[in-house]
């Protein structure tokens, strides 16, 4: 049997990139949190997920609301070379 991954259209980019970045980054900040606050050795793995849960509750919705906006400041900090694509629409091609 060959299983073959199927990929997302490309419209379900606009929930995917904040849904991964969000999870990846209060994983970060909320271990960080929970060693800085109760230590190594009070430290376990249930109370790490627990932390990352919450933070993640938070962290995607916040994500969703921002993430239009910082890809306007990044449009408006990035070159974004033009394409063969788009140099043909625009009859430069």
């Amino acid at each position: 049997m060959n299983w073959e991954l199927r990929k997302l259209p490309a419209r379900a980019q606009v929930v995917v990139m904040p849904m991964i970045l969000s999870l990846l980054m209060s994983g970060v900040v909320s271990s960080i949190s929970t060693l800085k606050a109760i230590g190594w050795a009070e430290v376990t793995l249930p109370r790490l997920l627990q932390a990352w849960g919450v933070s993640y509750l938070i962290a995607f919705p916040a994500a969703l609301l921002v993430m239009p906006v910082v890809r306007r400041i990044v449009a408006l900090l990035v070159e974004i070379p033009e394409t063969p694509a788009s140099q043909r629409r625009q009859g430069q091609a």
